[in-house]
């Protein structure tokens, strides 16, 4: 593939900034897409141009530039031109390389917004290009997400380029597949993608290149867990023990707690390794149904390990598990970064004197050893790369899988994602659970919640906090953190205020998270470094500031961490802006408790963006199709690549060449194909 240094204007330090967005080759350039459109084809006589309107106008220049300072740093230059209907002034502001460019009598093409505040007619920094040169104007030009020092006009211009220099791409979608789902060639999609002649060349390459991108990731997941299915395992033989562990508990499970444990056993029956997602809303109940795995697994032989994200978490899994394990007889140990005498837990370990080992990172290194593994628990599953999952399954044979999180994420879509795991859902809280008051306030409203958090403190409970950014900028409004912690120790003298964010040591956060659980601290302000955290009881307020520039989804997990002890809890939502969008999400949070709606309204409202994190699973990052509005072309390309598996599952026919090629490009060696 050609470095993009053989570009026109693309030198090692525009490289560099390119590489940043993992874009090395003009290949990966290409499969760069365009945010939006500019459609600059609407060319208009002056005297029919509107107010307001962004147009096109070809004109001939009358006068030269004339350059006027209004005020300090603001200097304006602006010539007057003309066509057959009018004239009209040109203006740029702040623009001193337009003084020596225009000539009397040269005829340019200008596209820019005429000025909707005078009476005469006025166009604004339009962009230009001499008659007969153009590049950017007579068309629909595309507009791409910028960062650093790269302009549209690089980016354009690069890209342009990029489509020459490829050439022709072999096709690599087979005949029959583009012809049943009424798909564009390859080099048609990737050129209109960019440089629609018109908006229908637009569309039919977009579908194109969505369907291409949803089968590719839908064939990568059917090889995963075929390839997961190939391994053979001893199946759980004791599975009836599972009724000793559940009668034992002080509580009585939910249905939906029950007919998880029931598929997870069903799977442990079976002669290959279970690969499961637990999905449940935060007090749903997850940790319960994995002790009763852990119990079975142990009871049949073997040894369960439990990977946290934190040390914290992890501490807080093993208190948990050794009151649900007290008087069993099974043994557990606790494995993170900072644990003492570690030599010694080791040999425990590997002598399997150890049936449970709970741990962070810890848990993967080398120099643990299993006795026995039979199953691995990863705890909220988007905190880890599928690659370190894989590494702890790895440290025993045939070794079950079972990942829990409490993103709620829609069923078909968590299909999708979790296409190499099979589903649970735990769609019910248990009996008593009270949910969370939610109340969307304005800043005309900030004393009054100041007094009900001062009232709620008096009666010994504690609250959390959460601002979206950490320190001040001079570009942003937004509360931080560190600005209102100073804010609150002052209007709560008698009350110990902590900070916690995502810049400091795991250590001082660890160290932070037990004073606030054991009280010593009574507000925590935090940005959402706690959105997965401890279990602190005793917290019954979360105070969101600026929950408007929050996904609802992430708000959710954020009120999540209250509501956790007998009294009734609270969630308090600073919200600014008016739109009709900040006015209905803020609704949907005040009305709602179910996080399964709320994820489905919040990808209606937002679309997905990074919610799923692709990556982290281990996929690659969707460039172009949206797990949300795409529905019914994902549901072809299902369809699709269950037929090319079925007629084909290694791939082998000269047809499906292009096709075995682009998966092995995209995954590497996370796919086997035989």
């Amino acid at each position: 593939m050609c470095d993009l240094r053989s570009l026109h204007g693309i030198g090692e330090t525009r490289a560099k900034q390119f590489e940043k967005k993992g874009i090395h080759t003009i290949y990966d350039l290409i499969y760069y897409f365009p945010r939006d459109y500019e459609d600059r084809t609407h060319a208009k006589n002056i005297v029919s141009c509107l107010p307001g309107e962004n147009v096109l106008v070809t004109a001939s220049v009358i006068s030269p530039i004339m350059e006027k300072r209004i005020r300090k740093n603001m200097v304006l230059y602006s010539m007057t031109v003309g066509d057959e209907t009018g004239i009209m002034s040109v203006t740029w502001y702040n623009n001193r390389f337009v003084k020596d460019i225009f000539k009397v009598g040269d005829r340019y093409s200008f596209f820019g917004k005429i000025n909707p505040n005078t009476r005469k007619k006025e166009m604004i920094n339009p962009i230009y290009e001499q008659e007969g040169k153009e590049k950017f104007t007579g068309k629909i030009v595309p507009v791409y997400p910028l960062w650093s020092i790269l302009t549209q006009k690089v980016i354009v211009s690069a890209m342009s380029e990029a489509l020459k220099k490829m050439g022709m791409i072999d096709e690599y979608i087979p005949p029959d597949i583009r012809q049943k789902y009424g798909l564009c060639e390859i080099n048609f999609a990737l050129n209109s993608i960019h440089f629609p002649a018109v908006f229908n060349d637009f569309f039919i390459a977009r579908d194109r290149l969505v369907f291409e991108e949803l089968l590719f990731l839908q064939l990568a997941l059917m090889y995963k867990k075929e390839a997961k299915d190939e391994v053979k395992r001893e199946p759980f033989n004791n599975i009836q023990c599972v009724n000793e562990f559940i009668t034992s508990l002080p509580f009585e499970m939910t249905g939906a707690q029950k007919r998880t444990i029931s598929e997870i056993l069903n799977d442990l029956k079976k002669d290959v390794p279970m690969n499961r997602l637990i999905q449940g809303d935060v007090g749903s109940g997850k940790t319960a149904v994995a002790a009763a795995v852990m119990y079975t697994t142990v009871k049949n032989g073997y040894q369960t390990a439990i990977m946290a994200p934190t040390e914290i978490l992890a501490a807080q899994h093993f208190e948990t598990f050794c009151e649900f394990f007290k008087n069993t007889g099974i043994n557990i140990c606790l494995l993170t970064g900072s644990t003492k005498k570690k030599k010694d837990i080791y040999e425990k370990i590997k002598s399997g004197e150890y049936n449970i080992i709970i741990g962070t990172h810890a848990l993967i290194q080398e120099s643990v050893e299993y006795s026995k593994l039979g199953l691995v628990i990863a705890d909220e599953q988007h905190r880890f790369g599928v690659t370190q999952r894989a590494r702890l399954s790895g440290k025993g044979e045939g070794v079950h899988t079972l990942v829990m999180t409490a993103t709620p994420i829609p069923r078909t879509l968590a299909f999708i994602l979790y296409g190499d795991l099979d589903i649970s859902v735990i769609d019910e809280l248990p009996p008593g659970r009270k949910p969370v008051e939610t109340f969307a306030v304005g800043e005309d409203m900030r004393q009054r919640i100041y007094a009900f958090l001062q009232k709620h403190l008096k009666n010994g409970t504690q609250a959390y906090v959460v601002c979206p950014l950490i320190e001040e900028t001079q570009k942003s409004d937004l509360e931080n953190a560190s600005s209102v912690c100073e804010k609150l120790q002052s209007i709560l003298p008698d009350y110990n205020v902590g900070l916690i964010h995502g810049k400091m040591k795991p250590s001082e956060k660890d160290c932070i998270m037990n004073d606030f659980a054991q009280g010593k601290i009574h507000v925590l302000v935090s940005t959402t470094v706690i959105e997965v955290g401890v279990n602190v009881p005793n917290a019954n307020i979360m105070i969101i500031e600026n929950a408007e520039r929050f996904g609802l989804s992430q708000l959710h997990q954020l009120r999540g961490r209250v509501g956790r002890g007998a009294t009734q809890a609270y969630c308090i939502l600073f919200a600014h802006g008016d739109n009709e969008v900040i006015k209905k999400r803020m609704e949907i949070m005040c009305k709602s408790n179910d996080g399964f709606l709320i994820s489905e309204q919040d990808l209606k409202l937002r679309g997905p963006g990074d919610f799923f994190g692709t990556r982290q699973h281990g996929l690659p990052e969707l460039k172009i199709a949206n797990l949300f509005s795409d529905m019914a072309i994902l549901k072809k390309a299902q369809t699709a690549a269950k037929s090319i598996i079925e007629k084909d599952k290694s791939l082998s026919l000269p047809q499906n060449a292009g096709i075995r090629k682009k998966i092995k490009e995209m995954f590497r060696e996370d796919i086997i194909l035989n």
